[in-house]
């Protein structure tokens, strides 16, 4: 449980890095949209994280929640990073960043789901 509380801020830290590194190589108006879902998604994931310091259950299935909402998100920029990989650069590096914050979100929801499975596998034996 405590990894899954070092995670949630430590994608919390990776998700604020990539929102200032995206801003400064992208446009203005680009830059600025990424930083502030960066600082939406990575406000949300520190938050849940003080929020598991107290209440364990409620912050780990609150960073799972947060994390599954952003995969879907990113699940959506799919077919602009394929449009990446092939050469069509009109948005510059924002797919490619954009998949890594994707990457983040799923790691986490993965952790999340195996913590939420030991509790339930806990339960089950203690009756």
């Amino acid at each position: 449980m405590k990894i899954v509380r070092v995670f949630t801020f430590l994608a919390a830290a990776a998700v604020f890095g990539l929102g200032f590194y995206g801003a400064s190589i992208l446009g203005k108006d680009d830059g600025m949209a990424f930083l502030l879902g960066c600082l939406t998604l990575g406000g949300g994931f520190l938050i849940t994280g003080l929020f598991s310091l107290k209440m364990p259950s409620h912050g780990i299935i609150g960073a799972g929640v947060l994390a599954l909402l952003g995969l879907g998100r990113g699940a959506l920029n799919f077919p602009s990073f394929a449009q990446y990989l092939t050469g069509e650069r009109d948005r510059g590096a924002a797919p490619a960043l954009e998949l890594c914050v994707t990457l983040i979100c799923a790691m986490l929801l993965v952790r999340v789901i195996r913590v939420i499975r030991a509790w339930a596998a806990e339960k089950a034996t203690r009756g």
